[in-house]
């Protein structure tokens, strides 16, 4: 089989391994250049062990309880959000996006409960939001005023975060999100198609800072947090149809560079993003953006993180995550597949971030009762750990800091589960030869979780730890499982030994030509996933 170091590099692949330990021997102050950043870059041992975090993805977006890009899509007429805003909180044109973010105060927040929370439900990192597409920095920030401690909560939303994390012994990540708000907020400029207040704009377009005056956000400038006017829709349009393709053609394109972005948005998104990890020297930052943002700017603001962390620890001990990155790329952060599958083993360690529900808070998924269960979350987590990826894994929070008794349900399946199987199966875990077998196939790619069929029994995945090889069933089977990757045909040199449940006692096993059968006894209440350990000569 393939070696795989460490870090969980598979040796020859690429060459990645070898030049990726070659650069530590001779390590230099990474510059800001890709050729630089990848001379110096390795992805750090921790993150390859840790192989599951939890993500508070907090924002006023999750005070409506209505789900994603809020903020976005209430400036959409005839689309549900604008309907739901129109009816709780009043026209766009009176009442814009910017009191929602001073209506969202955080009043029962408790991040001491959440994070001994995760903690205890297996995370071995923790992802805090710092902000969103809707502009406002969840920091302490110098450089942008619309803050959370002038704002809303008037707090340290990261800083309360870092503190708590650090002291129960986990990694600690932020996510940004603010390089695409300069084209995400353009629908706040816009104006009603059709209807009684046809052709009257909305509040983006009105409001400056001199109107604030006597204000809750006297002293500042609207025109700050909703970027300024870049896509304006131009007077006359007369159809929602029309208003909707206007939008889809100008700014509803997931745009990274700089120009179009305006030069100032993206030298004050820099400075952000520098006050940010030197503030908080965090262990992760994830950006959501395909690669980096703004060209070299993007680049530069990768670099001084990464020189930051040599400075603080004589070498990059930190991850940068983005998204559909190219393999160059790849040698340089770590991919992140954003509610999307692999279907290979990588040669390089990479994340997968989900959610089980909305990113921001919806409502309907605690009366609906449809989050995704643990039993799902844990099939995700053991495939994507056979694959050499780790699972970041949202919690949706409502507005006012907690989370609701459905998610309470999903996050102690978790914990159950991980309490039996983390140690041995997942964590410091190595893939196999081969990630796994079985008859549900994944396709690769970004955004298609919803189109992945149901795992069963037959579903195997594979990992490797001291010496050990492990196999999780992806669904408790009701009968014999045949594991054809284990035929004494396949592995000719191969001796299995003993076949143990994982937090259990001995499994029957009969082995021949055809494959390895196993014989699980019945799962019991709340039992899903089973995982046996496989011990012998000539398997790892």
């Amino acid at each position: 089989m393939d070696r795989i170091d460490r870090r969980g590099f598979i040796a020859g692949a690429a060459g990645l391994a070898g030049a990726s330990l070659a650069a530590t021997a001779q390590a230099k102050q990474v510059e800001a250049n890709w050729s630089s950043i990848i001379r110096e870059y390795e992805t750090p041992q921790w993150f390859a062990d840790a192989k599951f975090g939890i993500w508070a993805h907090w924002s006023a977006q999750c005070v409506p309880e209505y789900g994603d890009w809020y903020g976005r899509l209430m400036y959409v007429q005839g689309n549900p959000f604008y309907e739901h805003h129109l009816k709780n909180y009043g026209h766009p044109a009176d009442t814009g996006f910017i009191e929602i973010e001073n209506r969202w105060k955080a009043a029962h927040w408790d991040p001491e409960a959440l994070v001994a929370l995760y903690k205890k439900a297996g995370a071995k990192y923790f992802m805090a939001l710092a902000n969103h597409h809707d502009n406002l920095d969840n920091f302490d920030s110098s450089h942008h005023a619309w803050n959370t401690l002038r704002v809303g909560p008037k707090r340290d939303i990261i800083g309360t975060w870092e503190k708590i994390v650090r002291r129960e012994g986990l990694r600690f990540g932020v996510s940004n999100h603010s390089s695409h708000a300069w084209h995400w907020w353009q629908t706040a400029y816009g104006y009603d198609a059709v209807g009684p207040r046809a052709g009257q704009r909305y509040d983006a377009f009105k409001l400056r800072k001199a109107q604030g005056k006597g204000q809750w956000w006297d002293g500042l400038d609207p025109q700050e947090l909703y970027v300024g006017p870049s896509f304006v829709p131009p007077d006359g349009i007369r159809s929602i149809a029309a208003m909707d393709a206007w939008h889809e053609v100008h700014d509803g394109r997931w745009m990274e560079g700089s120009p179009p972005a305006p030069p100032a948005f993206a030298d004050s998104w820099l400075l952000r993003q520098k006050e940010l990890v030197e503030k908080y020297r965090p262990d992760m930052v994830y950006f959501d953006d395909t690669g980096l943002p703004f060209g070299s700017t993007g680049v530069e603001a990768l670099a001084h993180y990464y020189a930051q962390s040599q400075r603080l620890h004589g070498n990059i001990d930190v991850v940068a995550t983005g998204k559909l990155l190219t393999p160059y790329q790849r040698r340089a952060m770590v991919e992140d597949v954003e509610r999307g599958f692999s279907d290979r083993l990588r040669p390089e360690p990479w994340q997968t971030c989900t959610c089980i529900g909305d990113w921001h808070y919806n409502r309907a998924r605690f009366d609906n009762k449809s989050y995704v269960p643990a039993e799902q979350v844990i099939q995700r987590l053991c495939d994507v750990v056979s694959k050499n990826g780790n699972l970041l894994l949202s919690i949706p929070m409502r507005g006012d800091g907690t989370i609701d008794s459905e998610e309470e349900k999903v996050v102690a399946g978790i914990t159950r589960w991980m309490a039996r199987n983390g140690e041995a199966a997942i964590y410091g875990s190595r893939p196999w030869r081969i990630y796994g077998e079985g008859p549900t196939q994944l396709s690769a790619g970004h955004m298609n979780e919803g189109k992945a069929g149901a795992f069963t029994a037959q579903d195997v995945r594979f990992t490797v730890k001291n010496g050990t090889l492990f196999a999780a069933l992806l669904r408790w089977p009701e009968g014999p499982v045949m594991l054809s990757s284990l035929a004494s045909r396949a592995m000719p040199g191969a001796r299995i030994e003993r076949a143990t449940l994982v937090g259990g006692g001995p499994v029957a096993f009969e082995r021949d030509g055809s494959g390895l059968k196993l014989t699980l006894p019945r799962a019991g209440a709340g039992e899903v996933v089973p995982v046996v350990a496989l011990e012998g000569a000539g398997l790892v």
